[in-house]
Order: C-alpha cells, then sequence, then structure tokens
C-alpha cells in the first residue's frame, strides 16, 4: 500500500523523500553536535544539559529515518537489497543505534548525567561515532551512484 502511494504520486514520494532527509538532518546534527562537545568542543556550554536533550533529538531523528527510510525502501526492495552502498548504509545504521544503546548503558553517560565529565572511554565513543554516522551518511549518498 505504501509503495504504491509513493510510485503513482510523485508528490508523496518527495514528501517522504524530503522528511527522510530531514529526518538523516536532525540525527546526524544532534549526534554530531553531542559528539563534538563530548571531545571537549565548546567546553562553555554544559555536557549535562546537552547529553539528554540532544539524544532524545537524535532518537527522534532515527526513528523518523528509519520509518521514511522503510517506506522509500518499498518502492524498489530487490534493487536496494542488491545495492552494496545501501547494505553498507543499512549496515551502519545498525552499527551506529547499536553503539549509542550501549554508550548510554555505560558509567561514563551516567556521570555525564549527573554533571561530570567525559572520560577517556566515552571520548573515544564520540570519536568512533562520529566516523559511524559520517560513513552511513556517505554510504547513503553512493547508493544512487551504484
Amino acid at each position: 500500500m505504501v509503495a504504491r502511494a509513493l510510485t503513482v504520486s510523485p508528490t508523496v514520494y518527495l514528501l517522504v523523500n524530503a522528511a527522510h532527509i530531514m529526518a538523516i538532518g536532525a540525527l546526524f546534527g544532534a549526534i554530531l553536535s553531542l559528539d563534538l562537545r563530548i571531545l571537549g568542543m565548546f567546553a562553555t556550554v554544559p555536557l549535562q544539559s546537552l547529553a539528554l536533550f540532544l539524544s532524545r533529538i537524535a532518537a527522534s531523528g532515527a526513528v523518523l529515518a528509519v520509518l521514511t527510510g522503510l517506506c522509500l525502501f518499498s518502492v524498489r526492495p530487490q534493487e536496494y537489497a542488491q545495492n552494496p552502498a545501501f547494505l553498507a548504509k543499512v549496515s551502519l545504521v545498525a552499527f551506529g543505534v547499536a553503539h549509542a544503546l550501549a554508550v548510554h548503558r555505560t558509567a561514563g553517560w551516567r556521570a555525564i548525567l549527573a554533571g561530570g565529565t567525559a572520560p577517556a572511554p566515552l571520548r573515544f565513543s564520540a570519536l568512533l561515532s562520529s566516523l559511524i554516522w559520517i560513513s552511513a551518511i556517505v554510504a547513503g549518498r553512493w547508493i544512487g551512484f551504484l
């Protein structure tokens, strides 16, 4: 039903695609901002305040990106399932989400929520997170070129 609506109406496809891009923007913008703050940038901005706020924006963006992505996938599932860039993107998104969930269970995350500083393992995780999400975006853009 969703795939049909997307294929028969260019407007519906355009709106779902735009929502997907906006969700990616919210997800990546929040994650990158938080990761950079954990890495020590913008030191005048309290990390405790940003952590919960930005992680919730990122989570909302992730949910919307996945939902709209599934809608877009439904239009040409066989083609996407055979595209190495799409497979890389999906793998990286899954890894990024798993990584974020794991980080939220660490003592370092609890420390920053309590107003402490980011310990070295959390800073390493922030660097890794940035690399994962940048790679996912690059893989997503690569889909159309394969």
